[in-house]
């Protein structure tokens, strides 16, 4: 009897962990980086740093965390109501997480270690970058940048003109961290899969680009 009950315990905690790591994110179109076409007659829109940022979510074999990385400058640029290009800096170094209380002892810990040469390495490369490449329909297409490392991705967006201010909000995609040489815990094969259990991280991380800006 007491190993019929831990096998349905495992089972209902194998399906929760379904359930709480099901997730419509389509993973973005990912391919080398292309060139970027500048047009300098277009209208140029200056980023807002304290509201234009990536929201991330990674996600463990049980639980996982997410934040934000704030835009530290960029420009969009449009012809009319269209948008035909913009070039963004993240920095890093304000990397957040939004799942454990700002003043939680396990909150720094997991920023410093996100800081570390494990993840994104800020001492050595403390900014990313997103350069837009060419937009068709509501797709937008841009180099991203990450740890020195340089892919061009596409992923769906609403753009929205009001008067003097923009917003550029995409869909939550995915990317795939090891893309950007991030391979801490990933399990990147069935063995080193299976020998990180539950300490494994996933390699598809959900992002969502939000941008506001107001004309230059």
């Amino acid at each position: 009897m007491k190993k019929i009950v831990l096998n349905l315990f495992a089972v209902a905690i194998v399906g929760l962990t379904v359930v709480a790591c099901k997730s419509d994110a389509k993973e973005a179109k990912t391919g080398e980086a292309e060139t970027v076409v500048e047009n300098n007659e277009a209208a140029k829109y200056k980023a807002d740093a304290a509201s234009s940022m990536i929201m991330w979510k990674a996600n463990k074999v049980v639980g996982g965390h997410e934040g934000t990385i704030n835009v530290s400058n960029g420009v969009a640029k449009f012809e009319g109501d269209k948008l035909v290009g913009g070039s963004f800096i993240f920095d890093i170094n304000t990397i957040a997480c939004t799942d454990i209380p700002a003043d939680d002892e396990s909150n720094a810990k997991l920023i410093g270690h996100l800081k570390s040469a494990d993840f994104f390495n800020v001492e050595e490369f403390g900014t990313a970058a997103f350069d837009i490449t060419k937009v068709e329909g509501n797709n937008v297409s841009g180099n991203l940048t990450i740890k020195g490392i340089k892919k061009n991705i596409t992923f769906p967006a609403t753009v929205t003109v009001n008067g003097d201010d923009v917003t550029i909000a995409s869909d939550t995609f995915t990317i795939d961290r090891t893309d950007w040489d991030i391979m801490y815990n990933s399990g990147t094969t069935a063995d080193i899969a299976a020998s990180l259990g539950d300490k494994m991280i996933k390699d598809d991380v959900e992002i969502k680009i939000l941008v506001k800006a107001n004309k230059a």
